[in-house]
């Protein structure tokens, strides 16, 4: 077992809520595709509802919605992913709203960290910084940036 954790990329996890309970399913063959093509592997993925009266609950994937077809995806359940992760995830959506989570490996990035590690390096944080602030950073440099220029020194 500690050889195959050696050989792997880093494991993240996402909870995308959907508003409504509603899905169009437009994102799932693009992550089918990002399997297929060896960018990330999938340890579990399943959906949950959280209820007008706070109460969470998992949802089998043939209960997700007639328009979205997910047997693709039927079995991906590694363990991974218990019941305080289900409850977690439930206290973050909004009440009526639906998530998928999902629990993933970056195969892409498995030779880096395999290279790290063998030189005795270790991840000791990691983070995300979400579109919206990177967007509204980028726009704040920019105007920073265009009035600097505009100076008269």
């Amino acid at each position: 077992m500690s050889d195959d954790l050696e050989e792997m990329g880093p494991v993240d996890y996402l909870v995308v809520e959907f508003p409504g309970n509603r899905m169009t399913g437009e994102g799932f063959p693009l992550l089918v595709d990002l399997v297929d093509r060896g960018i990330i592997r999938i340890f579990d993925f399943l959906f949950v509802r959280k209820d007008e009266d706070g109460s969470v609950s998992v949802l089998e994937l043939k209960d997700v919605g007639d328009e979205v077809d997910l047997s693709v995806f039927e079995g991906a359940s590694s363990g991974l992913m218990g019941d305080e992760d289900i409850k977690e995830a439930g206290n973050v959506l909004e009440p009526g709203n639906s998530a998928a989570l999902l629990v993933y490996e970056n195969v892409w990035a498995a030779p880096l960290a395999r290279a790290l590690r063998r030189s005795g390096a270790q991840m000791v944080a990691s983070g995300r910084i979400p579109v919206q602030a990177l967007l509204a950073s980028l726009e704040a440099a920019e105007t920073a940036a265009s009035g600097a220029g505009s100076a008269v020194g």
